[in-house]
């Protein structure tokens, strides 16, 4: 039995690996901005959880919830971190503050867990910290920038935590990239671009990624790519990227920004928005946002 903590817990993607370590006898520290939802989701899961609220860009926040697990289990020997927010926007239009805050919270914030879990697996003997990043770690996507600074900085903070734990024994840092995921993150995420946002296709579901997050817990990898695009993606911003800066444009504004008509709004970057947090978004494989009365799927809306 392993005592894991998860970043991100009280919806999308850390919901699911919340659920799955938890119905396979893991206990967990789940972290999240907001304390009630934490204990609305402690309650749904069958084994034994410690609700510690923490904005991952407080390090002494985080620092409280890796010791609170310490405590109630003796020791922490994983963690599971997806903490992220995002915003729609041009770079000129995305405000300086929202842009400085998800890059904070992607690197900074994962920063903060790893001083802090690090020293734990050590004192455990071993220990992996698996972060939840994305496919716009390796790519460039316009009005999108802020969260590609985020993503993109996340990469290459993971990548030297991995160099540098590389000769620990027992210690491992692993990567997970998924695509578009049906979350709610489309549609809590903030908005300088005119239009909501809707989640890219191929979508692939939380808990493929989350059984992915599981199991890299299991067996470290460097770089974990899920979603049946990513690669096919990767290889054309890298290989063709003449080709792809003329298409990617229009691609966001026909498979992106096809949400509704919307004011500039932060969304959820500063503030948790529990009312709309849950395991899924409603978007279908195919990118089409089911609506929530009638179960009807459609492309715009």
């Amino acid at each position: 039995m392993r005592s894991v903590v998860v970043v991100g817990a009280s919806s999308g993607i850390g919901l699911s690996v919340a659920q799955q370590l938890s119905a396979r006898g893991d206990r967990l520290v789940l972290v999240a901005r907001d304390e009630q939802r934490l204990h609305a989701v402690a309650e749904s899961l069958p084994g034994p959880t410690v609700v510690a609220a923490a904005d991952v860009t407080d390090a002494d926040a985080v620092e409280r919830a890796v010791a609170a697990g310490v405590a109630a289990y003796g020791r922490v020997d994983g963690a599971v971190t997806t903490a992220q927010a995002m915003a729609y926007g041009s770079v000129e239009d995305l405000p300086a503050e929202v842009l400085h805050h998800l890059v904070d919270v992607a690197v900074g914030g994962t920063a903060n867990l790893a001083r802090s879990i690090l020293p734990r697996f050590r004192e455990a003997g071993g220990g992996h910290l698996v972060v939840v990043s994305s496919l716009l770690a390796e790519i460039a996507v316009p009005s999108m920038g802020g969260y590609c600074a985020a993503k993109w900085g996340q990469l290459g903070l993971v990548r030297v935590l991995q160099t540098e734990v590389r000769r620990e024994r027992g210690l491992h840092v692993s990567l997970v990239l998924p695509g578009a995921v049906d979350t709610p993150i489309y549609r809590q995420a903030g908005t300088y671009a005119g239009r909501l946002g809707s989640a890219p296709p191929p979508v692939v579901t939380p808990e493929r990624v989350a059984a992915a997050c599981v199991h890299r817990l299991d067996r470290p990898r460097r770089i974990d790519h899920v979603g049946p695009a990513n690669l096919l993606a990767v290889a054309g911003f890298r290989g063709l990227p003449a080709v792809y800066d003329r298409l990617v444009g229009p691609m966001v504004d026909r498979v992106v920004l096809r949400g509704p008509e919307s004011a500039d709004d932060s969304g959820n970057v500063f503030e948790a928005d529990p009312s709309d947090e849950g395991l899924r978004g409603g978007w279908t494989t195919g990118g089409r946002l089911r609506d929530r009365r009638t179960g009807r799927a459609r492309w715009r809306g």
